[in-house]
């Protein structure tokens, strides 16, 4: 019997168990074929004793809608910077991919399926480097990868942001209010550029933008005739200001290492009362709401598409290579090339066209 051990890791998506159940199903019609799962990533592998459970038709039976992940995931350590503490109580990080490597051996496991973003391929193509037999699966909100037209759970955070949004217009309207509502996508900004059009935003900003508070304040206050009106601005969390940085945090937790993004809308809607925007104003933060609950029907769709194209690369032996879409088709890319670039926006882009059409304001002179 051979065997394909699944993780997924990274923060949590929309669709996480639509993959690994379409892994598990396309598997299950191979006689000589098992599929286990890895919990928390690669930690149920480095963990003693190790936590691996089998991943049967009985396992995943119903989980194509659920939010999350059965097999639980992590976005600190890993193989090669796992964190522990010396003798001083200070905590340092090794690497283990060479002992997780003849762990896996030892396990009997054939090949890994490892479902991430870009930091887990990054880790998926050191370990292929070390000899793995290692497929990667794209998994992010943010859709920050460039090899894929798509990832799934992206379009679920965008419907997610859009929802929250034609909720504030109307309470904004009522009470002739701006309201700011910052979302996720770390360096990227396709999710508040979406959420900004389908939601009917006056003011949108991101990342691959600085803005210009003058310029933001200026659009927000021709929403209003004699203090009636309202405004409704959709703020990334990595956006900044024109000769700013990104407001951000250093994390303390053990074994993370991303900045901490968040809160940046709170400083957005201080600018503007500085610059002298007298107008009532509230912000929100939708956190970590855009990464949980039910998968959109695309979503869904995509990630099982991934999951039967995953498994099919593990029969061929395509390791190194992770799946991507491009559109019509579900193909496979090397990993060094998945990983060579972030998917960012950029000046020519459709959608930047699309946003200037609507006399949207991304906040700059462009």
């Amino acid at each position: 019997m051979k065997r394909v051990l699944v993780l997924t890791g990274g923060g949590d998506c929309p669709g996480l168990n639509a993959v690994i159940r379409a892994i598990v199903k396309r598997a299950s019609q191979e006689k000589d074929w098992e599929v286990v799962g890895s919990i928390q990533a690669f930690n149920g592998v480095l963990w003693e004793p190790t936590e691996i459970r089998i991943l049967d038709q009985k396992a995943v039976k119903g989980i194509h809608y659920q939010g999350g992940t059965i097999i639980e995931t992590t976005n600190k350590g890993g193989p090669f910077e796992w964190p522990v503490k010396d003798n001083k109580g200070k905590w340092t990080n090794v690497d283990r991919s060479d002992e997780m490597i003849r762990k896996l051996q030892f396990m009997g496991i054939d090949a890994v399926i490892n479902i991430g973003g870009d930091g887990s391929q990054k880790i998926s193509q050191k370990l292929y480097e070390k000899g793995l037999n290692i497929i990667g699966v794209p998994k992010t909100i943010d859709n920050d990868l460039s090899s894929t037209d798509s990832t799934f759970g992206y379009q679920t955070a965008v419907q997610i942001a859009t929802e929250a949004l034609d909720k504030l217009v109307t309470t904004a309207a009522s009470h002739n209010r701006v309201f700011g509502m910052e979302v996720m996508g770390r360096y990227a900004g396709w999710i508040a550029l979406n959420a900004a059009i389908a939601g009917g935003a006056d003011v949108c900003l991101i990342p691959e933008i600085p803005y210009d508070i003058n310029i933001v304040k200026e659009k927000l206050e021709s929403r209003f005739y004699k203090e009636r009106g309202f405004g409704i601005m959709v703020v990334s969390e990595g956006a900044r200001p024109k000769d700013g940085t990104m407001h951000f945090e250093q994390s303390d937790e053990v074994g993370y290492n991303n900045l901490k993004l968040g809160g940046v809308v709170h400083k957005v809607l201080h600018e503007l009362r500085q610059a002298g925007l007298k107008v009532d104003m509230r912000d929100v933060m939708l956190g970590h709401l855009q990464r949980g609950g039910v998968p959109v029907a695309y979503d869904r769709v995509l990630a099982a598409q991934f999951g039967v194209k995953a498994f099919e690369m593990v029969l061929n032996e395509q390791f190194g290579q992770m799946v991507a879409y491009r559109h019509p088709d579900i193909i496979a890319v090397p990993l060094i090339d998945a990983i060579d670039r972030p998917n960012l926006v950029t000046l020519d882009n459709r959608i930047i066209q699309t946003i200037k059409g609507l006399d949207i304001s991304l906040g700059a002179d462009i």
